[in-house]
């Protein structure tokens, strides 16, 4: 057994039922093979259109795969997460599953520095080594530290682009899944995501992400894994 091998789709399909449409059936992925290494970083490639954000979910169990096999190595042994119960899937994502969008899930009230904490907290970190982790993370990410103790609502887009960025990357995670993560940042803050990433390779840490910036994806690609939409059936 491959011990480096972090993740394995094998044949993996998935179709949405359109009710409003007669009940017809939109054919997005289809027969998916991909294996995932520890310390790569992997980049899905092709037009809109293609599925890969749609990829992206199903291996974070946001879909249930129509069919095909989704297996995620964690706690040393594999997952299948096709058929994972819930408690399962928020098992691995609290653990194992690392999953950054370019949308952040803004939080009322919440300070952006604790909002960037929470994950390191939720596995067992001290609160102040969590915080003070969270103000390296932001300070790196060029986030002034005058927003750190406010709502991250008020915030830029590309501000709470960052916030979202540290709070993905806080907490050391096997299999990090990325998509479009730095599509509002500036060529600086680009060039501190692909440090932290490449961080995260030499930890071991397994990357899969969607990167339509060609600059940014010739930074953090080891490989491309090239995708097509589907002809209509």
């Amino acid at each position: 057994m491959n011990t480096n091998l972090m993740l394995d789709l094998h044949d993996l399909g998935k179709s949405f039922e359109l009710h409003h449409q007669h009940d017809a059936h939109l054919h997005v992925l289809d027969g998916i093979r991909l294996q995932l290494h520890a310390g790569e970083c992997v980049v899905l490639s092709g037009p809109s259109g293609a599925g890969k954000s749609t990829l992206l979910r199903v291996i974070y169990a946001n879909y249930r795969p129509s069919r095909g096999s989704v297996r995620l190595r964690h706690d040393g042994r594999w997952l299948e997460l096709a058929s994972a119960t819930p408690h399962e899937v928020l098992d691995a994502r609290r653990r194992t599953l690392g999953y950054v969008s370019q949308f952040l899930r803004v939080i009322p009230r919440v300070p952006a520095l604790d909002i960037v904490a929470e994950p390191l907290l939720q596995i067992g970190a001290e609160p102040a080594q969590a915080r003070q982790r969270a103000g390296e993370l932001l300070h790196r990410l060029n986030v002034p530290e005058r927003l750190w103790q406010l709502p991250p609502g008020t915030f830029s887009g590309g501000e709470q682009q960052r916030v979202n960025i540290a709070r993905g990357l806080i907490a050391p995670r096997p299999v990090l899944l990325l998509d479009e993560p730095t599509a509002s940042l500036d060529a600086a803050n680009r060039a501190v995501v692909a440090q932290l990433l490449a961080e995260a390779r030499v930890a071991g840490s397994a990357v899969l992400g969607i990167f339509h910036d060609e600059d940014m994806r010739d930074r953090v690609a080891t490989r491309l894994f090239p995708m097509q939409p589907l002809e209509p059936a």
